[in-house]
């Protein structure tokens, strides 16, 4: 019996350190460039850091949540600026999410008549925490410096100490929830709706189990206390300033008249059916979100995903019918209406606005409920393989046969698609493009010039203007230079900077008219075409003047 526990732990101990290689590995390079949203967080940690104004929220680009910009600034302070420290922390929460995940899992599976076994349990809980490891989609996300992969780990250990403390009752595990819960405030604008999983999964409490009020009150209001708490910070940030609360969203909405033109029904229900969509037939359409045209889910996930799914939906269902027509109370129509209200609840950010769709990082928060209920037919089929007891010789080939099947799947899952990332996606141009490669070309061909040449970046790429008067397109630039490279100035339009010689001026897009103003004044200077990665459409022009 130790033995097989130590096994399922030092398996568990490999998926996770699988998990951390595949989010870390060649970070610098994969994906290829920085986007420009994901400097915005570098440059304001950047600024936090010289300043020591370290925000609640962050105004920048629309308005962020600070928690995670404060973040990205303590690891510039460790590791120093550079493309690892920003997506440090993506990488550690990327890993976070799959050990959340196995105990979640298993914290569910426990009281599941199927998994009743301690074993069993465990291995649906494994089998879970493998899918999120290996899954292109968690894969992704834990590679690029957004602050939405933040909310899976606070998602699935909060989650976890709730449910544990309706087992043991105990005040420490639901004031651990309660903290972490509330530090998901802090995160990203989506989790904002997930205390409607809360309320849902108090509902299903109530209808399925008695006298709860008289055995949780205390604890319930120990919980809502520690959230208070520890999203207090952010609340109050809010309250002094109202205007954080706006965001683009309203632009987007399937509410507003000019996105539904008047058809309210017919573009929330086509919304919805994309949201759908995406996990087995019709992908993202963006490359940084996803590999198009390819659905979230490899084909054996997807189907795994489906049947788990429409499983619960209709145990959901028919205990419900149980419990109100012939009073049966069941646990596991608790469970079932938690993974439910999970997945739909968190759906709800990507289906209510009607741009980009499918939109796999507004619905980031259904990641790792996704997993556990592909989780749950894979556990089933292999808890009944395991559980086959051959009496005779003539079954043994047979489950030697199902193990190899079984041994093939798990295989299939993991090299499909880590070679999906690494490989395929990898060198797709349309990654290279999405990723703005061009841009962090510019920075690397800047840090590589002496330091007695003046250099100036005409910040002509567009975007939003950020708080530093720079677009959002400058940010990499601006990141990837920082302390790295002297005598850099941007270019701005409409503004003075008289020019120095020698100099080298970049173009961040191609624009004949600043090439030939600059040929005016400086007859000799030099137009070249810069491609540092040819055959990816990342290169650049820069006009050298001696």
């Amino acid at each position: 019996m130790q033995n097989k526990k130590t096994t399922y732990w030092l398996l568990l101990a490999v998926v996770i350190a699988a998990a951390f290689l595949l989010r870390a590995y060649n970070i610098e390079n994969i994906p290829a460039g920085i986007y420009p949203d994901e400097a915005v967080n570098g440059t304001d940690a950047l600024l936090a850091n010289e300043t020591g104004n370290y925000r609640w929220f962050y105004t920048n680009n629309f308005g962020r949540e600070g928690l995670f910009i404060n973040l990205i600034a303590g690891a510039f302070k460790i590791f120093g600026v550079s493309i690892f420290a920003l997506k440090f922390w993506p990488i550690i929460f990327g890993t976070l999410t799959v050990l959340g995940v196995f105990l979640l899992s298993f914290e569910l599976f426990r009281g599941w008549p199927a998994f009743a076994k301690a074993a069993a349990g465990k291995r649906a809980a494994l089998i879970a925490a493998y899918l999120t490891a290996f899954s292109f989609w968690a894969i992704n996300f834990s590679r690029i410096a957004f602050r939405a992969v933040m909310m899976l780990p606070v998602l699935v250990f909060s989650f976890y100490f709730i449910f544990r403390g309706l087992r043991t009752e105990k005040y420490r595990d639901f004031i651990l929830a309660g903290l972490i819960f509330g530090l998901g405030f802090h995160t990203y604008i989506a989790f904002r709706i997930a205390p409607l999983i809360l309320i849902i999964l108090l509902l299903a409490i109530l209808i399925s189990q008695r006298n709860v009020f008289r055995r949780f009150w205390k604890k319930i209001i120990v919980f809502a206390i520690c959230v208070f708490i520890s999203a207090s910070p952010l609340l109050f940030d809010f309250y002094q300033h109202p205007e954080y609360l706006q965001s683009r969203t309203g632009a987007i909405s399937v509410f507003s008249p000019e996105v539904n033109q008047g058809h309210l029904i017919k573009t929330l229900s086509q919304s919805v059916g994309l949201s759908l969509v995406k996990f087995n037939f019709w992908g993202d359409q963006n490359w940084r979100h996803n590999y198009p045209p390819y659905p979230v889910l490899n084909p054996v996930v997807g189907i795994l995903f489906l049947i788990g799914l429409i499983y619960l939906i209709a145990e959901f269902f028919h205990l419900l019918f149980l419990r109100f027509k012939k009073k049966t109370r069941d646990r596991k129509f608790i469970i079932y209406s938690f993974l439910l209200s999970w997945f739909f609840a968190l759906l709800i950010p990507e289906f209510l606005t009607a741009e980009g769709l499918p939109h796999c990082l507004r619905s980031i928060g259904t990641l790792p409920v996704v997993y556990i209920i592909s989780a749950i037919p894979f556990a089933w089929i292999l808890g009944k393989f395991t559980n086959l007891q051959p009496t005779t010789h003539n079954l043994q080939p047979i489950k030697i046969a199902l193990l190899i099947i079984f041994a093939a799947v798990f295989a299939f899952v993991g090299i499909f698609n880590t070679a999906k990332y690494f490989v395929f996606w990898a060198e797709k141009p349309q990654q290279h493009g999405t990723f703005s490669e061009n841009f962090k070309n510019i920075a690397l061909y800047l840090n590589s010039l002496p330091d007695e040449v003046n250099k100036y970046v005409a910040a002509n790429g567009g975007g939003r203007i950020m708080e530093d008067g720079l677009p959002v397109s400058a940010q990499p630039v601006k990141l990837l230079t920082y302390q790295k490279t002297e005598n850099l100035k941007f270019l701005q339009q409409g503004q003075d900077c008289p020019l120095e010689t020698p100099m080298v001026i970049i173009l961040m897009n191609y624009d004949q008219y600043i090439i030939d103003r600059v040929k005016l004044f400086y007859p000799q200077a030099q137009v070249e075409k810069i491609d540092l990665n040819p055959g990816y459409g990342s290169d650049f022009v820069s006009i050298v003047v001696e």
